[in-house]
């Protein structure tokens, strides 16, 4: 068998030092002779243990310890698990101050075989980006009108450096994964994955704002306007400046989705691969023939 296992065994969890609503799969890898005797029970059992256990662990650390222990117990060639867990995160508003309580999906993975564990551990945001074309055209029809009431190019143009110029925005979703092959002792820190997912749009967004505060928000996002593929880039960008030190045989899978405001459909870009081709294409201008998905990498256990 290929895989058999259970998908959408539901748990309240503690993660950190908190508390968390998670969902989790769980698949082995049988021998040709092997059946999953009694194996919803099985994993029922592991994933009680280790999650009402003691100890605080990170997400990827949960599903390691479920994924080590399922194998064992199942004498299987590889076990899976991933976890899926929404948390809260209190943030002040840019201006007023103002806690708002946020709320975030955690994703950590885990694919244990003789070789040991791979780990994967990701963070999906919700962002705000505005349109870099209709602002160019905004800005083509602004200049247009203030050249017919009489500006100066060199007026106009700093008119149009010190004033927001108008563009349609959309509420983004972006989605980034960072994976640690067998043996890498690096601890990734899920709150410096989110920074880089919200900083790849144009502006964060808050649950609870004053009027000071969504000013301050939308300004900061019509000065930055991104595409969804300019979200990913600079994703991919915040990572390798973040975690640059980890080996090439890591994995990094970024996914941006923007839910249009003027168009009936949504539209979405991601990059995928090993951190060591991700790198060599923008230190080095080298096109990388293969993109490695994240089955492809997790497989590789």
């Amino acid at each position: 068998m290929s895989r058999v296992g259970v998908t959408n065994v539901e748990k309240v969890t503690r993660i950190g030092e908190q508390l968390y609503y998670a969902r989790l799969d769980c698949f082995v890898e049988l021998g040709p002779e092997q059946t999953a005797a009694r194996f919803d029970e099985v994993i029922n059992d592991v994933i009680g243990k280790v999650v009402l256990g003691a100890g605080a662990f990170k997400a990827e650390q949960l599903a390691q310890r479920i994924a080590v222990e399922v194998r064992e117990r199942q004498n299987a060639l590889r076990a899976e698990v991933t976890i899926a867990a929404r948390y809260p995160e209190y943030k002040p508003a840019p201006v007023s101050g103002i806690t708002t309580q946020e709320i975030y999906t955690l994703f950590g993975s885990a694919v244990a075989s003789e070789r040991g564990t791979r780990r994967l551990i990701g963070v999906a945001a919700q962002g705000m980006t505005t349109s870099p074309d209709a602002q160019r055209l905004v800005a083509e029809r602004s200049r247009e009108r203030l050249a017919g009431d009489g500006f100066t190019d060199h007026q106009i143009a700093g008119i149009l450096e010190a004033v927001p110029l108008a563009t349609h925005n959309q509420l983004g979703l972006g989605t980034l994964h960072l994976g640690l092959p067998e043996e890498c002792e690096t601890d990734v820190d899920a709150a410096d994955v989110l920074a880089i997912v919200e900083d790849s749009m144009s502006s964060e967004i808050y649950e609870l704002m004053k009027r000071s505060d969504e000013g301050a928000v939308v300004e900061k996002a019509h000065s930055r306007p991104r595409f969804v593929e300019d979200c990913v880039r600079e994703a991919i960008r915040g990572t390798i400046e973040r975690y640059g030190g980890l080996r090439d045989d890591a994995f990094v899978s970024a996914r941006q989705e923007n839910f249009e405001s003027i168009h009936q459909h949504n539209v979405v870009a991601e990059r995928f691969g090993l951190l060591g081709d991700l790198r060599r294409e923008i230190e080095a201008g080298e096109r990388v023939a293969h993109h490695t998905t994240m089955r492809e990498w997790l497989d590789a256990a």
